[in-house]
This record gives structure tokens, sequence and C-alpha cells, in this order.
């Protein structure tokens, strides 16, 4: 059904109007939003399917379903996108994941003015919107002040992330660059585990030794895939 069709007081637009945003459901913001579905497929079934539970086909192998949640939404990449039929105008994905970078943006300067890195679920929630849905394994780490707010987060490595190719002297010249007193190291696993290997356990304490000799201290390691984060400092592995 189009959004005209509904009774006026069920309308996503009137109702935010009349009650505020909080009266409406995520898939009615998302609706506003999306401003229009496609033929046999309603701008609400459109914002329902986004934010449906994911899934695989059985035959192609290839994902179905939305992206479980608005958290997996703003994990969402542009490709990503275009997988959801109804997104097919590049318009209207570009006007999405705008939108979506807004959001991230805004939690980086939210957390940027507070000690929102003073607990590991802030980290984690995080680095979730910035590299859990990354199809390669990324490198990053956050520098953080003496108050543990954000100072900037770098991307500084890509690939298979051994002790060869990452540099700790890059590490600590980048913290020295920021004047961090911390730093939170990160990467990805695509493959979707969030156990460490040895090698992640290896890397830590070689960058940890390193930094301790311009004092500045690793807080935390932390791995990310689709929908989970771990903490190594959680785990006893800082």
């Amino acid at each position: 059904m189009a959004l005209k069709d509904l009774p006026a007081d069920a309308q996503p637009r009137e109702k935010l109007l009349a009650r505020g945003p909080g009266a409406l459901s995520d898939a009615e913001l998302l609706a506003l939003l999306l401003r229009t579905g496609m033929k046999g497929k309603g701008v609400l079934q459109l914002a329902a399917e986004l934010l449906s539970e994911p899934g695989t086909d059985a035959q192609t192998g290839l994902p179905t379903g939305g992206f479980g949640g608005l958290r997996g939404l703003l994990n969402a990449s542009l490709d990503d996108l275009k997988r959801i039929k109804g997104l097919g105008g590049p318009a209207k994905r570009a006007e999405l994941v705008a939108v979506l970078e807004l959001s991230r943006r805004a939690l980086a300067e939210q957390l940027r003015e507070r000690e929102g890195f003073s607990t590991p679920d802030a980290v984690k929630h995080y680095l979730q919107l910035h590299l859990a849905q990354r199809q390669h394994e990324v490198f990053a780490v956050i520098f953080l002040d003496s108050q543990n707010r954000l100072l900037a987060m770098e991307e500084m490595f890509r690939g298979t992330l051994t002790q060869t190719s990452v540099y700790p002297r890059e590490v600590v010249l980048r913290a020295l660059h920021h004047h961090a007193a911390a730093v939170v190291l990160a990467h990805n696993h695509p493959s979707g585990t969030v156990q460490p290997s040895r090698a992640d356990e290896a890397l830590t304490q070689a960058l940890k030794a390193a930094l301790a000799l311009v004092d500045v201290r690793v807080l935390d390691h932390v791995i990310v895939a689709p929908g989970q984060a771990l903490s190594m400092a959680e785990k006893g592995l800082i």
C-alpha cells in the first residue's frame, strides 16, 4: 500500500508532525527517507525488508533479506544496497548512504565530546559501524587523549595481518603525531569469526611493547565481524 493510501493519522509524515519522531517505528522513519517503493512493493514494505534479518539463498549462496535492524543497515555499503530491489536507482542509494554516513559521523562527534571510550561496549559499537562489513581485512588504530576521548581513528594497513605486515614504527609515529596518551587497536575478520589467532596475540604484544617506549598505553585490541565483536582486554589478552 502506498503511503498516500493510508489513513491520514497513520501516514508517517503526518504522524511525525503530530506526535514527534519518537512515535514512529524504525520502518516508518526509514520509509520517510525512502519516500517511494516500487511496483508491487510499497515503501513501508521496502523499509521493513531493509530491516529484516539477513539470509542466504540455498541455490545461489547469495545474501537475501535485509540487514538485521538499524545497526546492520548502518554497516551497509553502497554495493550491499544494490541487491535490494527497489533501491536500484543510484540517486536513492546515494541518499541513503549519505544519511548513514552522517549517522556515523554524528556518533564520532558525540564520542569526541565525552569520555566515550571508557567502556569496551562503546568501543565495540563504534568499530562495528566502521569495520564490520569490510570485505577485506583492515587494521585500524583509535587514538585517545588522557581522558579517553577520541582524537582520531586511522585505517593503517590492509590485507592479511601479521607482525610483518603491520609496522609498529608507523603506529608509534601516528600516536606521536596525534599526541595520543592511549590507543585501541582494531581489525576485522571478514570470515565472520572474532576469535583471536596466535598471530593476533603476537601482534598485540609487539605493538604494546613498541608504544610503551613512548609512554602510550594499549587499552584494547578489538576484533569485529558482522554482528559481533570481541575485546581482547575483556578476555585478559592485553
